[in-house]
């Protein structure tokens, strides 16, 4: 089981760290094509759509890490005036709730990303790509989240913990 858990963290850091790949590679593009627009070089039709998809993509690609860190948004101000009694069993409610949006949404995307890979679907926007490359993250770390989420359910964790932010926060 610990082989297992070292796996599913190094997974949940290599997303964080492929995130991190994901946005530098945009700033890069962005600071190309604005040089390349002043030097009065041709424009590369693809940066438009690589910059919407690496938005997209990094994005998806943090989630588990933010869940897992607590660096995703939540309002725990009125829940800390409350008997410790009730915050337990209003956050197991929230957990429930976490849980269920964000499997339904790992659900649906991973039936997106099938229906657009087996039907080849096109994105049209600044050059045609297969559309199955803008969705492969989404249904990868909504199953992701929702994972964390139950770690926090079945009491490995506690989202409401006051800790210190964690290192790189």
């Amino acid at each position: 089981m610990a082989h297992i858990a070292r796996l599913y963290n190094g997974l949940i850091d290599g997303l964080r760290i492929l995130a991190g790949v994901v946005v530098f590679g945009i700033f890069a593009l962005i600071v190309a094509d604005v040089l390349m627009r002043l030097v009065g070089l041709p424009l590369w039709i693809y940066a438009s759509g690589a910059v919407e998809y690496g938005l997209l993509w990094f994005a998806m690609l943090g989630a588990p890490w933010l869940v897992r860190v607590k660096g995703h948004v939540f309002i725990d101000a009125a829940t800390r005036l409350l008997p410790t009694r009730v915050q337990r069993v209003l956050a197991k409610i929230v957990y429930l709730i976490c849980i269920a949006s964000s499997a339904t949404f790992a659900w649906y995307s991973g039936q997106l990303f099938l229906d657009a890979f087996v039907m080849d679907q096109i994105d049209t926007r600044g050059a045609d790509m297969p559309l199955w490359t803008l969705l492969v993250p989404l249904p990868v770390c909504f199953t992701l989240v929702t994972i964390e989420f139950l770690r926090y359910l079945l009491g490995f964790d506690d989202m409401y913990a006051i800790e210190e932010p964690p290192e790189g926060m």
